[in-house]
């Protein structure tokens, strides 16, 4: 892989023969792909193994490779030959490592052994499971004792149903509700928005309904990069005559053009799909502005009409029927200056309202976003806004219509579903209670950027991590990472090492896990996991290679020997036997959420998915008045301001060669970009006005109007198709620049995708 810095423009589509060489790059970078090659086969299948990459669907008639590029890439890095020793740490300290990058230190291979951080030499060095659960045992004890919230139980989005189940009870028993987890930095915004909105947490649309849409509306989402399985179904979709708009800052080319690689006919002419029938790229943060634009002419296009004697272009029955705050949504909308909504947008009238031409002509209409609109200041108002303009024709309830958060971590949303959240009032504590007699504690735990502020301002004393890159994730890294050492006791269950583990409280253990690719081997037998998709459907998952290492544990195991370690013995919680058959583990959460998981042992193979019941599909409305609620925005710009002429907007953006914060390479071939990460974004228009030039290294540094210097250096100027007053650079290394207190309001998920910054030379 070549480390010298090359800029290209990339031309070619989404998918095709540069997906394909992808993987052979890939594959022989893990050193053993003839072992790998027989288990991508059994990706998202019913008798196979969830992919470990990304939360997208998986049908009931699935593809011959019903994989995509990254999820292959997720199994050859989860698959590698390579492995961590504690060879490999006896010759390292932990500050020497602090100086690799994130790709090197995951290449460093699977982690074998259970290690303690040992202060004296800087150093991990191996010791026993049995030591290791005694110890950090001893300590959650002692804190407990001084007081339970002072301890923290964070949990990534890959941890399986079961897991998660275990892990949010162990919290609860311990006494405390701080379950943060990687949904407080994506996708809370949803979880927030929709609920007040319409009642239900999560999106309201099925797989199959992508067969009956007849338009579909993208907002901040990229599925080139970061769901590219879904690229089947808007192919799919598009052949059969349904039109797709997409909002994107950037032109992402999976929405832009598609040659699927296991077409023979499209991979030898090329002949590429055209994805989205009309592409607009909005200025970051200009979301409700273009929502609200579209809805301005919708209520043209209604007012026209009616005046010839027409019925108009809104639902009013549904209205009527169903909804309420509709008369004050559409006064708002009413009172909207053009000239703000193009202002803010970024985008003129006549794109706005052609977008919206495709709305009104259209019966059944999908909202699809990811991040670019959850990660604002106002992030929860955005969503609302786009259920408000779904609400105006009625597109919910009916096959085809609906909207669909296209969830990043493979469980995240699971997780969720099984108790893993801050806020008590989501989980049946009452249920809990009488399972397992005890007294639930009530108080709202900490979200993740609740949890940072407790670790700066020391008011936490032990960080509990199940998976992910937690330093690596979050906002305010510098802080962090100087903070995090003053912790009493810090522990990481993990595959694979990385920034996250170099940091250390002054007890400090790795632990290494089981991946999901792996046989799980307990005593009743090979066991199966569940996961949760992004259209709330549950699956079925059995490893099918031999674990890395003989030494590793699972993770229901280690959360169960953590649980019996820590807490008073409890005779009606059986830790034991979840472990030797997760069978039992399903009946207890069939237990816990009997309405969600009825039959769940007997129906986690289903093809296509269990599916989980979503009432607004039924047009039942869970909201305080009983039907879905038009919610107001408080301003058309989602964004933080930053003040002065030379503050851009940045964007932090993942790359096509990494999964969140795991890097597989250096490679962003769809923006042209191979042999670094150290790029900033720019159009030529901006680079013109601040004397920039294509190339040059400078520094960003946050406009964030307090004392704190938040700055990265050594970015390369990149010329690139952008929004005006806009630009772009990578993820994770960017989170340096993000104040901790920017988040959106209410949900607190970390305004990632509009930081105020200037350039510094």
């Amino acid at each position: 892989m070549s480390n010298v810095p090359k800029i290209t423009t990339y031309t070619a589509p989404a998918g095709g023969w540069g997906s394909v060489k992808s993987l052979m790059r890939q594959a022989r970078q893990s050193k053993q792909p003839i072992s790998i090659l027989p288990g991508l086969a059994k990706i998202n299948k019913p008798d196979g193994f969830a992919c470990v990459s990304c939360a997208w669907a998986k049908p009931a008639k699935p593809h011959p490779a019903e994989f995509c590029e990254n999820g292959a890439k997720a199994t050859f890095w989860e698959l590698t030959a390579d492995r961590a020793t504690p060879a490999l740490f006896a010759r390292h300290t932990l500050t020497e490592m602090r100086g690799w990058d994130d790709f090197k230190l995951e290449s460093t291979g699977r982690l074998t052994h259970p290690m303690r951080y040992d202060a004296a030499t800087d150093r991990y060095v191996e010791t026993t499971w049995e030591a290791a659960y005694a110890a950090i045992g001893a300590e959650m004890k002692a804190i407990q004792a001084d007081d339970p919230k002072r301890t923290v139980f964070y949990a990534s989005g890959r941890a399986s149903l079961e897991t998660s189940y275990m892990y949010a009870l162990l919290a609860r028993l311990y006494g405390n509700n701080n379950l943060p987890d990687s949904s407080n930095m994506c996708h809370e915004s949803t979880s927030v928005g929709l609920l007040e909105s319409i009642g239900q947490p999560v999106g309201t649309v099925r797989l199959d309904d992508f067969e009956a849409a007849d338009a579909m509306f993208f907002f901040g989402q990229n599925p080139g990069s970061n769901s590219p399985r879904m690229l089947h179904q808007l192919q799919e979709a598009v052949q059969r005559g349904a039109r797709i708009v997409t909002f994107n800052p950037l032109k992402e080319r999976g929405l832009e053009r598609f040659v699927n690689p296991q077409d023979p006919v499209q991979m030898l002419t090329q002949n590429a799909t055209q994805i989205s029938c009309q592409y607009h790229q909005v200025k970051a943060g200009g979301d409700i502005a273009v929502i609200v634009g579209m809805a301005k002419a919708l209520l043209e296009a209604d007012d026209a009409d009616l005046k010839r004697g027409g019925k108009g272009v809104l639902d009013r029955a549904f209205l009527a029927e169903h909804t309420t705050g509709a008369e004050d949504f559409i006064a708002y909308v009413q009172t909207q200056d053009w000239l703000a909504l193009e202002r803010e947008s970024g985008l003129s009238r006549t794109a706005i309202t052609e977008a919206g031409g495709v709305y009104m002509s259209a019966k059944s209409v999908m909202g699809i976003y990811g991040m670019g609109l959850t990660q604002h200041k106002l992030g929860v108002q955005t969503v609302q806004v786009l259920v408000n303009l779904l609400l105006l024709r009625g597109n919910f309830g009916r096959p085809g219509a609906g909207i669909c958060p296209v969830r990043g971590h493979s469980n995240v949303q699971g997780q969720r579903t099984v108790g893993i959240s801050e806020k008590p009032e989501l989980v049946p504590l009452d249920k809990l209670k009488a399972l397992y007699g005890f007294e639930p504690p009530r108080e709202e735990g900490l979200a993740t950027v609740d949890a940072c502020k407790g670790i700066i301002e020391g008011t936490v004393d032990a960080f509990i991590g199940l998976g992910g890159n937690f330093l690596r994730a979050v906002p305010e890294q510098g802080m962090m990472e100087e903070a995090w050492p003053r912790m009493r006791l810090t522990v990481q269950i993990a595959t694979k090492l990385n920034r996250g583990h170099l940091f250390n409280g002054r007890v400090a253990y790795l632990l290494p896990c089981l991946g999901r690719t792996e046989v799980d081997q307990q005593a009743s037998g090979p066991q199966t996991v569940t996961m949760e998709d992004s259209t709330s459907c549950f699956h079925g998952s059995k490893g099918f290679h031999a674990p890395a290492a003989e030494t590793l544990q699972s993770e229901v195991r280690i959360v169960a020997e953590l649980a019996k370690a820590s807490l008073a013995p409890n005779p009606r919680v059986p830790w034991d036997r979840w472990v030797d058959d997760y069978a039992t583990v399903r009946d207890a959460i069939e237990a816990t959420y009997p309405e969600l998981f009825k039959d769940f042992n007997k129906r986690m193979h289903t093809p296509g998915g269990m599916e989980k019941p979503l009432p607004v599909r039924d047009l039942i409305w869970k909201t305080e008045s009983g039907k879905a609620e038009f919610k107001l925005p408080k301003s058309l710009s989602a964004s933080f301001a930053g003040d002065g002429p030379d503050v851009l907007r940045l964007m932090t953006l993942r790359s096509n060669d990494q999964f969140n914060t795991t890097v597989y390479g250096y490679d962003d071939r769809f923006r042209g970009v191979d042999g670094t990460r150290m790029v900033l974004f720019l159009n030529k228009k901006e680079m013109a006005r601040i004397g920039a030039r294509a190339g040059e290294m400078i520094a960003l540094e946050t406009v964030a109007g307090d004392d704190v210097v938040r700055r990265i250096d050594g970015l390369q100027i990149v010329p690139y198709d952008i929004p005006d007053g806009c630009c772009g650079a990578y993820y994770p290394e960017c989170n340096v620049l993000i104040p901790l207190w920017q988040h959106a309001e209410r949900s607190k998920v970390p305004a990632a995708k509009s930081v105020p910054v200037r350039i510094v030379r």
